[in-house]
């Protein structure tokens, strides 16, 4: 899958010891919100399906599609409740195969979301734990304190106890999110080999990998013991707005055990050639840490992302900082890294401070296509989109719903997919979505993409990638240079980036030789200037 320009098609069979993945370009796709082929509001398999080609013509080498499995959708199918089946509201495993065969046919391989840390609360699986039976120890329960409170002080990611009482067994289970979401036992062998054998049933129909859902936290110290407090973060409000955020989480997640795990992982997925890619869920600067452990070597993930690349923070010494951390802790490691994805503010309003919405949009893209590991597009950045402003009563996430309006939620980042201005609902429906197309959305539908557009950019930005080895898989060297320009070298390619509103100037004996989608820069008599949210390559 090399050397193909936007429009071209390029068909393609897996081939065991591919590393296809190593500085790849990869599309996240929420199923929810790309395109509703059936009228009933939400998006659905044969939606993707249709609109493929749009990725394909992106210059995308693969799909991560977040999850499709058969749920309660209490956190919109991050519950599971059946993982080898396709939920109804997408569609059928029929449907599913047909995606498979369209990607391949367009060069675009295919990543599944797959959640193996926790279930619903509706899985048969923990039905008969909850009653005793043959699956009680798949689940992690405890008796609760003499005085009947939880058995220590661990802390759900969504807000209070990550313990819930259980009337029928007469115990606490534990659940990192939602009480409808129990955490899975991954200290028990036949929950790991039931967890395997999901995996490998979508393997079986031609995944081509898999985008692993909170991969530190599938085990847990078996002893319980309570979480140290965290210390206050300088600048930041304190105490949080969830109580979560004020403890060192060294006891519910992260634990040594799991290392094992992520190769018997690793051993399956290279007997059907496919990638691992994680996501750490973890707080900044740990988080590189545990990237670097799970991706070292050959035996574990083949990348992992964190948070860090999602947060506010986008100066300079941000940048420099996490791509320094992560190479520190894994110097043979692979990143994976995005600016925005479904669980956070869209980078163009999250990174206001930077400028406009479109020339962030712009540069965001020119700074993604140059750091080194593989990069994650999330649907509609291309577009230019902003994180979308809701009403409460529109909202559908958990979080925003518990903690609105300290904490928004997700639902802002998570509104459907606009195709075409001029139609009903962007394009996306032919009914009222599950959350509404917004006007600034409308604004900036694919339809109204011209030749000078976001999506041209994006494009544009892609093909220079894959045209030039030493972005995708070059080393990389930070330059010392003044706020807020970021410079650093990919294997004797500079890359400069303003990131801010303002002109800076910075002294450059030689005039630079521009080489890519170069964008608002001047060289005179030895002084470079460079324009608000500039991008240079030389």
């Amino acid at each position: 899958m090399t050397g193909r320009q936007p429009g071209q098609r390029i068909a393609f069979r897996p081939q065991a010891g591919d590393e296809w993945w190593r500085g790849a370009v990869i599309y996240q796709i929420y199923p929810r919100s790309f395109l509703d082929s059936n009228g009933d509001g939400i998006g659905d398999l044969p939606g993707i399906t249709a609109r493929l080609e749009h990725i394909a013509d992106l210059g995308a080498d693969a799909v991560w599609i977040s999850p499709i499995f058969r749920s309660p959708m209490a956190d919109m199918g991050y519950d599971v409740s059946d993982h080898c089946d396709v939920d109804p509201l997408f569609g059928t495993l029929e449907d599913f195969d047909t995606l498979i065969a369209r990607a391949h046919d367009l060069g675009l391989r295919v990543i599944l979301d797959q959640v193996l840390s926790h279930s619903s609360d509706q899985h048969p699986w923990f039905l008969d734990s909850r009653r005793g039976g043959a699956h009680a120890n798949w689940y992690i329960w405890a008796d609760a304190r003499p005085d009947g409170s939880p058995p220590n002080n661990w802390q759900s990611v969504f807000g209070g106890s990550a313990w819930q009482w259980d009337a029928g067994r007469r115990q606490y289970y534990m659940h990192n999110f939602l009480a409808a979401q129990p955490d899975m036992n991954l200290h028990e062998p036949q929950v790991q080999e039931a967890l395997l054998g999901a995996v490998r049933f979508w393997l079986e129909r031609g995944v081509d990998g898999f985008r692993l859902d909170t991969v530190n936290y599938y085990f847990h110290d078996q002893a319980l013991t309570d979480n140290p407090p965290a210390r206050p973060v300088p600048g930041l409000r304190w105490p949080p707005v969830v109580p979560y955020d004020m403890q060192r989480h060294l006891h519910d997640k992260t634990r040594p055990e799991n290392l094992a795990f992520l190769e018997r992982l690793r051993a399956l997925a290279d007997a059907y050639g496919a990638c691992l890619m994680g996501e750490v869920g973890e707080t900044e600067g740990r988080a590189l840490k545990i990237m670097g452990d799970y991706t070292a070597g050959n035996r574990r993930l083949h990348m992992a992302y964190s948070f860090d690349m999602l947060s506010p923070l986008c100066t300079p010494a941000h940048f420099r900082d996490t791509m320094a951390a992560f190479f520190a802790a894994a110097p043979d490691g692979w990143p994976a890294w995005s600016f925005s994805n479904h669980d956070v503010p869209r980078h163009v309003s999250r990174w206001a401070a930077m400028g406009a919405p479109e020339a962030v949009a712009r540069q965001a893209i020119g700074l993604l296509v140059s750091l080194p590991g593989t990069i994650g597009i999330y649907q509609g950045e291309e577009l230019g989109l902003p994180e979308a402003e809701l009403a409460y009563s529109d909202l559908t996430d958990p979080v925003g719903l518990r903690f609105w309006p300290d904490d928004k939620g997700r639902d802002g980042a998570r509104t459907p997919m606009p195709w075409d201005a001029a139609q009903l609902h962007g394009g996306f429906s032919t009914a009222k979505p599950w959350l509404p197309v917004t006007p600034p959305h409308l604004a900036r539908a694919v339809s109204t993409q011209g030749p000078d557009g976001t999506l041209t950019a994006y494009r544009t930005a892609l093909a220079f990638r894959r045209a030039r080895p030493e972005l995708r898989l070059g080393s990389f060297e930070a330059l010392d240079l003044p706020d807020p320009v970021l410079g650093f070298r990919r294997d004797g390619l500079t890359c400069l980036f303003n990131l801010s509103a303002g002109t800076v100037t910075l002294d450059w004996p030689d005039a630079p030789v521009a080489q890519g989608p170069a964008q608002g820069w001047h060289w005179l008599d030895g002084q470079l200037r460079l324009d608000p949210n500039a991008c240079l390559w030389c």
